[in-house]
């Protein structure tokens, strides 16, 4: 289901905007449509009042939660259902600021879904492995958002679960349109992640909710991009970097640039140069994350020590660097790991040739 097509609905049950944006909002914000200040027989057109029930049972049934894995961390993986019966998976981040020492992780946010799948293959991503089943629709977005909300509050929205938002553009800025209007995001806290698209940095500065960006960086070799993100399109490290500085300046978001940090591939002391070169002085985060490992594929992450070791050379550097922990390690959290084990316990899944570590 499409927001728009929901509000045509609206529309022909007699809604005016101001009622439809009732309806929304309320429904963004996981809060009951009886509620509020004004009762609804005194506001909505009688054929909306009359519709509203079974409108809402519908919102209702677009997601429901199959599983909730709670990890160590604070944060909770949550596997979800959808009507046709495909699966995603969410992620509540950890609720509570983080102890002293204890590697941050965003709070009282959720990480949601954009597809069934993804079409990108990223090689070291469980995720991509079955390539894509589905587009999510806008309204199947927002509803991960309701849900994690009937669980937790939630202040922020990441754009950063199973599928490549980018290859779903038109819904997913659909749900940002309504979040940051209607569900009380604050712009700056809606991110878009993407592995850098072209139409990414065409669309987003002429929204009227302008969501802050995550770019899936991963090395600052072309080549080994290449290989990494075999399906991503071809853009040179350092022309993504220019095309994210430019959207930062223009919006004053900083652009957070995602690495995953895998053993004897994107750890050594080159790309530890190629990071400083690239970002130094620029409006930017590195977020080094540890990779999550998955069964069948031959990707370890360096030791934590390796990891601070060039978070501190690259502050060093002048790069503002965070080192975080990929959210529900010790529950099989790995993006798409879940659905995975779900739909085949017993399935190996199979690797994608790629490089060699250290080759």
């Amino acid at each position: 289901m499409q927001i728009s097509a929901l509000r045509q609905r609206l529309r022909a049950l007699g809604a005016l905007p101001l009622h439809e944006d009732r309806v929304l909002r309320r429904w963004a914000m996981a809060q009951p449509q009886e509620g509020g200040r004004k009762q609804l027989e005194h506001f909505l057109p009688l054929a909306l009042r009359e519709q509203l029930p079974g409108i809402v049972d519908e919102l209702q049934g677009l997601v429901r939660l199959h599983s909730r894995h709670d990890a160590e961390d604070g944060s909770a993986r949550l596997l979800v259902n959808l009507h046709d019966g495909q699966q995603v998976e969410a992620v509540l981040l950890q609720p509570d600021r983080p102890k002293r020492h204890t590697p941050a992780l965003p709070a009282s946010g959720v990480c949601v879904s954009t597809q069934v799948g993804c079409a990108v293959g990223c090689v070291f991503c469980m995720t991509g492995t079955g390539g894509l089943v589905r587009q999510l629709g806008s309204a199947e977005i927002v509803a991960q958002v309701v849900l994690a909300r009937t669980l937790r509050p939630v202040n922020k929205v990441v754009f950063m679960g199973m599928g490549e938002p980018a290859h779903n553009l038109e819904a997913v800025l659909e749900a940002i349109e309504l979040l940051g209007t209607g569900g009380g995001i604050a712009h700056k806290n809606l991110v878009f992640s993407t592995v850098g698209d072209p139409r990414v940095f065409e669309a987003l500065p002429q929204q009227r909710v302008k969501p802050a960006l995550a770019l899936s960086l991963h090395t600052t070799h072309a080549d080994k991009r290449a290989e990494l993100l075999p399906r991503a399109p071809r853009f040179d490290p350092a022309d993504l970097v220019d095309a994210g500085e430019a959207y930062a300046r223009a919006t004053g978001h900083p652009i957070q640039y995602q690495w995953t940090l895998i053993e004897g591939v994107n750890d050594g002391d080159d790309e530890v140069e190629g990071i400083a070169r690239l970002l130094a002085g620029k409006h930017a985060m590195m977020n080094l994350i540890p990779y999550n490992s998955v069964d069948g594929m031959p990707w370890q992450r360096p030791s934590w020590e390796r990891a601070a070791e060039m978070a501190r050379t690259l502050h060093r550097r002048g790069v503002l660097t965070k080192l975080r922990q990929s959210a529900g390690q010790d529950v099989d959290g790995g993006c798409g790991q879940l659905r995975a084990r779900a739909a085949a316990p017993a399935r190996r899944i199979a690797i994608h040739a790629a490089r060699s570590p250290g080759a």
